[in-house]
């Protein structure tokens, strides 16, 4: 089987699995329902998604971001204020997903032996929105951003799981909120780097800052392994 027939096969097992996430989370059995459903051969599974259900998470989770990339590359967000467009990115990002699945997904990666992965897909979530909106940091900003919004995002998830409102207007509330909070912050640390006694004691750290620079390879994302999916 070609690589394009396995990324297919993938991508239709992955749907299959929606209808039974609700009820058997992200398991084996859902993968073996999964496949049942499509038809696919249970040694097909298991070379796909060899970890049965944290593969099939993971797989979830990345496909959204993947979605979320093409669907901001189509959109010209060029006279939107950048705090609105990172809160968009986030809305857009919970809009491509369904929660039920996602609700099954951080209950998995709330897992000691897991949280490291869960952490790591969401940094790749906020990796995935700054480079959309053009992010061209390449210094300990890159890394500083990206934390940021991983938190923001994190936080975010937690709040929409439980939100009953219409239209999740309550989490469109929350991600202002944040976003405002983190606001405040760089304005504190601007704020700092103008005082001249702040700037002479902080001198010394920021010059050890200043020799961190971005990863070359995405593979190097904190949190993501290299030996699995």
């Amino acid at each position: 089987m070609s690589d394009h027939s396995m990324e297919n096969a993938g991508a239709q097992i992955l749907a299959a699995c929606l209808p039974h996430v609700p009820f058997d989370g992200w398991s084996g059995a859902t993968l073996a329902a999964a496949l049942r459903d499509t038809g696919h051969a249970p040694a097909l599974g298991a070379a796909l998604f060899p970890r049965g259900g944290v593969d099939l998470a993971a797989a979830y989770h990345r496909a959204g971001d993947a979605a979320l990339r093409a669907a901001l590359a189509g959109q010209n967000l060029a006279a939107v204020r950048y705090r609105d467009r990172i809160a968009h990115a986030i809305r857009l990002r919970l809009e491509l997903a369904d929660k039920d699945a996602v609700r099954k997904g951080s209950a998995l990666f709330a897992l000691p032996r897991h949280a490291p992965e869960g952490a790591g897909l969401i940094w790749g979530t906020a990796d995935v929105i700054w480079d959309a909106l053009g992010d061209s940091s390449r210094d300990v900003n890159w890394y500083s951003k990206r934390a940021t919004l991983s938190a923001v995002y994190a936080s975010t998830v937690l709040y929409w799981l439980g939100d009953t409102s219409a239209g999740d207007a309550d989490t469109a509330q929350f991600i202002d909120r944040r976003i405002a909070n983190v606001m405040e912050i760089e304005k504190f640390k601007a704020g700092l780097r103008q005082n001249r006694i702040a700037s002479a004691v902080m001198a010394g750290p920021l010059k050890l800052l200043e020799r961190i620079s971005a990863p070359e390879r995405r593979g190097d994302l904190p949190g993501q392994s290299h030996g699995g999916a």
